[in-house]
């Protein structure tokens, strides 16, 4: 998958727009800093879609797990701890109002892609 090309397509996206508060919070417990890269929003929304496609239908807290680290914890053994479930929510509710992804309840509950979201991510392949 050309990785580059779909941050690229998902930038143009209108639905998908960094919050205000991206430049400045963590991406999760186990980090010490926010991201360097101005762009990591768009980055994080493409990484998202693909992973609802590769595991769906899968919900937040495991795609939050998927973005986890080890906690440095001083002196104590280092702990896994998850990435934060805020940025993982905005960035589902964000595809979903782009038509990428859905909510579906059987046979399993969470998100699948839809039908344009497969179209979508189709001409990345």
């Amino acid at each position: 998958m050309n990785t580059e090309n779909l941050i690229a397509e998902v930038t143009k996206l209108k639905e998908v727009q960094a919050p205000v508060w991206a430049p400045f919070v963590k991406t999760g417990v186990s980090k010490e800093r926010p991201p360097v890269n101005p762009e990591w929003w768009q980055v994080r929304v493409a990484s998202v879609l693909c992973k609802v496609r590769k595991f769906g239908p899968i919900g937040t807290n495991r795609l939050a797990k998927q973005y986890g680290g080890r906690q440095n914890r001083g002196v104590k053994t280092e702990k896994k701890m998850d990435g934060s479930r805020n940025i993982t929510r905005k960035a589902i509710q964000q595809l979903e109002a782009a038509g990428l992804i859905k909510q579906v309840e059987s046979p399993k509950a969470g998100k699948v892609l839809t039908k344009e979201g497969t179209e979508f991510l189709k001409r990345f392949n």
